[in-house]
């Protein structure tokens, strides 16, 4: 499924941000502004509830920022037991200090500390005002520390001069010199504790005045933000100690601008940031300590945070085979600027408590290179040893996470990236590729920006993503973990240093004239505010895994001007093994575009081994890097079979505060038609690489014949990805790439199947052409023996000559019909004349050799309400694949016929005999319509006009509330009400029709509220035939029923009018009510005539019977449909395993899970922001509160019922 990306369809936003009525989703507004609010009272409570022995220790007023006075000697205890490991690096670290301090005492001068940027004396005091906390004994430690600390304390003040608006440095320096005062507090004599102190808090409200003022004080999720912040909080923590509540105003600021960052961090389901793995784990750093500190000191949980749960994979899953070098998305070190051992050990703590953290801050120190480019900086690499000593908890054992070992592909949907081959050991088997396509700053703060849901937020001018790069599409490629393709890192924001895409001429060119790349760059920061620069996009529009291959494709169309007319700026990433790297770009232009030049750019930062041109077989040009005599591979050509010569050429840059050096091989090719498609094959040293070519070229996509070890793999690759009908036409299924290589086809998405061996035209010798040939052979043989003994036969020599002639001719003619029969080469389509009948054939042909119809699945989901079916439309909505309708709505009734549906339930089954009977012709025709024919069905609704004086007559209350109604309205108040409804519901119809217009090929998505129509699916099937999927969601009965009777005021129960509707049902003849009309009363549902019939029975028992009846009915109706046409889903395995869960899904639709839908399918399950109509809040957790909340007994009436079938669907007793 592809994303879409005309704005008029994005309904991300709403989902995510506003309230919405009628079974429409909404969301919750945090309040994290309470907690602001109540700073000063927690702190009165706290020293309110201290006892008298609690209170004469807090006399000791340090240490307190991360622990009190009588927690020391356990910490010193643990430095020689089960912290040794990390008491030894923070002596080491302490003993280099030592040794050489001229280098790392702060200089006697301000005049040299305010020269350079000075961040490295800040971060170095703490891990060695630690150290002489847990060694008291080592004077020399204590002396150095003491003079270290004077210096500073003796500065006018603590900021770079070349970087006068930038308190970056002021911050370290504050937060490093406050925790080092709180760490020696009583090793401090009077006069250095005054002093220090005052120092502090000058500093500290130097900072609150620049907060008011600098854009850090506003611009969230932003690396300079969270550590300012931090500082100015532990300078409050710390000088507050002994001011009181004077510090609190400072307090108050920090912690609103932290609550409004761990509120939108929530909104991230990936656990990422958009500043990359280096800036990510500087903003990472002060976000963990900030979490930990409110905790502490005001008593703030962020403990649930969706990101802090997911954060672990933005670390393990960026890592290169050999744990040392991560993906370079963003301005980006080799690795980490801070950490990430502390922030690994935080979350395994405090969040994960299963060992990964601990097992991977363990790998990473343990491969920590001693030299080269990838040793930490000496300002960063000591500044978080103390915090990874107090959180390291040691009773968790380090483990890995499951599956370690293999090579995994991981999404970051939010922040447009896949990685695979993440985490592992280096070998030759370990290959890593990395591929980005992405919004600007991340899903969600890209669709906060643009729909506003928040009146805090001021757009772009809340964020700052100038760390970004023009990056959209770009990728990395590393056979064995030997870096082949990587990024450019931290420099000057250029796409020709990002490994994409640009282009020549551009009307808009800013630098390197004539060639732009994308939106936002040639400056050192990105450019994210101006003409469409804030509407810049990526997306990732498929990702998937099968075995060792990996396929996964982006847009970035959306990332390039508009003035270069551009329509699609398509990439796809085949890796087709441990050594094989296939890159396709498929680009489209306007027939008007100005362009007719594109060039590509790869880049690699290893000055040892350095790129030289190469040719493979003389036809194709590319390079070659020479790695100790192991030749790594790349060569391109297009769709013409043009193979252009590349430049190769090497650039410093300027990187932080010094140059980087980077290669890169450059090559350009014409566009000169509206379609390019350009073919680049990367590969090891490892694997034989003997053919690559373009076998078929078409308008809806591309076949790739490529030869690896003397096997051919054809690769098929849909570029009209859009349209559902064209991947299903041109693959056999609707994913969006297939591999056939031997006896097998690879169905991206999907999954692997075996397939009859094909003839190989090529290498096959014809049977039949074969026999011809040797008759034929034969015949000129006898001709020539009798032509020799011609005197013997009186025969006429041109009679015979003929004859020989005719023969022979015919045979050939017989022979080239038969090849002509069986050709499958290139050649045989250029003799045809009719290209897309050839095409259409071929694709009939391979969906006759796998053996599968194909059918454009229509999507029906059915279940009792209140059951949650409401949060799969977050899996449909939004997408150029499906159009998901509600029904019933407005204009969107079933017809009334014979029987009508009732919008709770009915015990009735409608089965294939009725279709067949002629049984409810209106509803079969109607359902025809809808999903046949479903543009010119909504087409053809009338809208009736809000302003028509007949509106009351329209009115979208349904019959069953307008018969329940207690209390007449007037006129006037009937017409306000429905004029409102209809302008909603007139909307809706227009926003399906607008979607329709842009993807005519989506499919319907029938969401059916009514219960009833579980009892229904053979009728479905019969009228919809091998096209229907059928998704019935069940929920705990447990659950179902604490959602009727508890989650609402009044209650669902209630507002449904359960009892007298339940009734009703069974009014009529023999009990059976309507269902008489065709004989297709359900019996199950004669437990529950029985129990509404008992004088004993209660809304407990009776919802009970109601769960029992339906669901055991609907599992007896609905056993006998096929597999491919009916999946039962739990709605807790839904929200508990969301993207398992998806994953099943859209396997059993045939289509491969989106990224974008997954990242909705996460929001919506795992940030506690989303809601569903009557139930409130949606969190593993919160789907579990009948087990705190609903009393013991109603439960166990529950489980008596209900557990057979209870126990059937996996759920277990809680009460025994």
């Amino acid at each position: 499924m592809a994303l879409m990306f005309t704005g008029h369809t994005l309904f991300l936003a709403l989902m995510m941000f506003a309230v919405f009525t009628f079974e429409e989703s909404v969301s919750n507004y945090s309040d994290w502004v309470t907690f602001i609010e109540n700073v000063d009272q927690y702190e009165k409570q706290q020293l309110e509830g201290l006892g008298a022995e609690q209170k004469l220790k807090k006399t000791v007023l340090h240490p307190s920022l991360y622990f009190d006075a009588e927690d020391v000697q356990a910490l010193r205890q643990k430095a020689h037991t089960s912290h040794s490991h990390l008491f030894r690096a923070i002596r080491s670290a302490v003993m280099v200090m030592l040794s050489n301090p001229l280098y790392y005492l702060p200089p006697p001068k301000h005049v040299d500390f305010a020269a350079k940027w000075n961040e490295i004396y800040g971060n170095n005091l703490p891990p060695l005002a630690f150290y002489c906390l847990l060694c008291p004994e080592d004077k020399a430690a204590l002396d150095f520390a003491l003079e270290y600390m004077d210096r500073m304390a003796g500065y006018k003040n603590w900021l770079v001069e070349n970087a006068p608006g930038d308190e970056v440095p002021l911050s370290h320096s504050l937060t490093g010199f406050a925790t080092a005062f709180d760490f020696l507090y009583n090793s401090l004599e009077n006069e250095r504790k005054r002093k220090y102190l005052e120092k502090i808090w000058s500093v500290s409200e130097e900072m609150y005045e620049y907060s008011k003022f600098r854009s850090w004080g506003k611009q969230l999720l932003h690396n300079h933000q969270a550590t300012n912040m931090l500082a100015l909080l532990i300078g409050a923590l710390v000088a507050g100690v002994d001011k009181g509540s004077q510090a609190n105003i400072w307090k108050h600021a920090v912690v609103d601008v932290m609550e409004k960052t761990m509120f939108l961090l929530n909104h991230i389901v990936d656990g990422s940031l958009d500043e990359g793995v280096a800036y990510g784990s500087y903003t990472a750093k002060s976000v963990t300590q900030y979490v930990f500190l409110a905790q502490r000191h005001f008593g703030i949980n962020n403990l649930e945070n969706n990101w802090l749960k997911t954060h672990f994979w933005f670390y393990y899953a960026t890592l290169l085979p050999g744990f040392q070098r991560t993906v370079g998305v963003a301005d980006s070190n080799y690795n980490w600027f801070y950490g990430p051992e502390s922030q690994l050990v935080f979350l395994d703590k405090f969040i994960m408590k299963n060992g990964a953290g601990n097992w991977l801050a363990q790998q990473i120190r343990k491969h920590r290179p001693k030299d080269g480019p990838m040793v930490p900086s000496t300002a960063q690499r000591w500044s978080t040893l103390h915090t990874e000593f107090i959180w390291y908890a040691a009773e968790i054992t380090p483990q890995p996470p499951p599956d370690y070992g293999t090579a995994k592909m991981h999404v970051f949907p939010n922040w447009g990236v896949v990685t695979y081959g993440a985490g592992l050991r280096n070998s030759q088997t370990n290959t890593f590729v990395s591929f980005k396509s992405g919004k600007l700053g991340g899903r969600a703060v890209y669709d906060i920006v643009h729909f506003q849901p928040y009146a805090w937020i001021d757009g772009w001018r809340s964020f700052n993503p100038g760390h970004e790069h023009p990056d959209q599409n770009s990728f990395t490629f590393a056979p064995n973990g030997q870096v082949f393709v990587s990024e450019a890192l931290y420099g000057p924001k250029l796409s020709h240093l990002n490994n994409v895409l640009v282009f020549a001429p551009s009307p808009t060119s800013q630098c390197n004239q004539p060639w732009e790349g994308q939106l936002g760059e040639c400056t050192q920061w990105l450019k994210w505010i101006g003409d469409e620069v804030g509407d810049s996009t990526g997306e990732i529009i498929t990702a998937s895994q099968a075995g060792d291959m990996m396929f996964v494709s982006g847009e970035a169309v959306s990332a390039y001007t508009s003035a270069m007319k551009l329509k699609s700026v398509y990439r796809v990433l085949l890796l087709l093994n441990s050594q094989t790297l296939l890159v396709v770009d498929h680009v489209e232009k306007e027939e008007d575009s100005p362009v007719n030049s594109v060039s590509a750019f790869f880049h690699n930062l290893d000055i040892d081994f350095k790129y030289i041109p190469y040719k493979f077989k003389n036809k194709y040009s590319g390079a070659m890097m020479d790695v100790w005599d192991a030749h790594y591979k790349m060569f391109w050509f297009d769709h013409h079979g043009s193979s252009p010569v590349a430049r190769i050429q090497e650039a410093e840059q300027a990187a932080e505060f010094k140059k980087r050096w980077t290669q890169f091989v450059n090559v350009t090719f014409p566009m000169k038609n509206t379609l390019t498609r350009i073919v680049y094959l990367f590969y090891g040293p490892y694997v034989n690489v003997s053919n690559c070519r373009l076998i078929d070229n078409a308008k809806s996509g591309f076949q790739v014949s490529l030869s690896v070890n003397d096997t051919e793999n054809i690769i098929s690759v849909v570029t009209e990805y859009q349209n559902l009908k064209a991947r299903f036409d041109y693959l056999g299924f609707g994913g969006f790439a297939k591999v056939v290589h031997e006896n097998k086809v690879t169905k991206f998405g999907v999954g692997t199947e075996s397939v009859e061996k094909q003839i190989k035209s090529n290498r096959v010798v014809f049977p039949f052409g074969f026999k011809v040939n040797i008759v034929a052979g034969l015949i000129l043989g006898v001709s020539l023996v009798i032509l020799a003994f011609q005197w013997r036969f009186y025969i006429s020599f041109s009679k015979m000559l003929r004859w020989i002639l005719i023969l022979v001719v015919t045979l050939w003619l017989i022979e080239l019909v038969d090849v002509w029969s069986m050709c499958t080469q290139p050649i045989c389509a250029k003799w045809s004349s009719d290209m897309t009948r050839l095409e259409h054939d071929k694709g009939n042909k391979a969906k006759q050799l796998e053996g599968n119809p194909v059918v454009l699945p229509d999507v029906i989901i059915t279940s009792l309400p209140a059951s949650g079916a409401e949060i799969l439309k977050q899996l449909f909505f939004n997408s150029s694949d499906f159009l998901y309708v509600r029904i019933p709505t407005a204009y969107l009734e079933i017809p009334e016929t014979e029987f009508e549906i009732d919008s709770f339930v009915d015990p009735c089954e409608w089965k294939v005999s009725d279709v067949q009977s002629g049984h409810f012709r209106l509803t079969q025709g109607w359902l025809q319509s809808l999903v046949r024919g479903t543009k010119l069905h909504l087409q053809n609704i009338h809208l009736y006009e809000a302003s028509r004086s007949k509106i009351a007559q329209h009115s979208v209350i349904s019959k069953d509330k307008r018969k329940r109604s207690k209390r007449r309205e007037s006129l006037s108040e009937q017409r306000s009400r429905a004029r409102g409804s209809q302008d909603k519901d007139a909307e809706y119809i227009k926003e399906l029709r607008r979607h329709l217009i842009y993807y005519p090929n989506a499919r319907p998505v029938l969401s059916l509220s009514s219960g009833s129509w579980t009892l229904k699916l053979p009728f479905f099937q019969e009228i919809l035939g091998p096209s229907m999927r059928a998704l019935y969601i069940v929920r705990d009965p447990r659950a179902w029923i604490y959602s009727m009777l508890y989650k609402n005021k009044p209650s669902l129960y209630s507002l449904k009018n359960t009892p007298q509707r339940l009734a009703a049902m069974f009014k009529g003849e023999n009990g059976k009510g309507k269902c008489s009309l065709n004989e297709g009363y359900a019996f199950e549902y004669e437990s529950l005539r029985k129990e509404l019939s008992n004088s004993n029975s209660n809304a407990v028992s009776v919802l009970s019977y109601l769960w029992l009846a339906n669901t055991a009915a609907a599992l007896r109706i609905n056993g006998d449909l096929q597999p491919t046409n009916y999946q039962l889903v739990k709605f807790e395995d839904i929200v508990s395993f969301p993207q398992k869960t998806a994953e099943r899904i859209f396997a059993f639709l045939g289509i491969p899970l989106p990224p974008a839908s997954l990242n909705q399918i996460l929001f919506a399950t795992s940030t506690s922001l989303f809601y569903l109509p009557y139930e409130g809040e949606i969190s593993p957790s919160s789907i579990h509160a009948w087990k705190k909340n609903m009393p013991n007994e109603e439960i166990r009436q529950i489980e008596d019922i209900c557990y057979s079938l209870m126990d059937h669907l996996g759920y277990p007793k809680f009460i025994e």
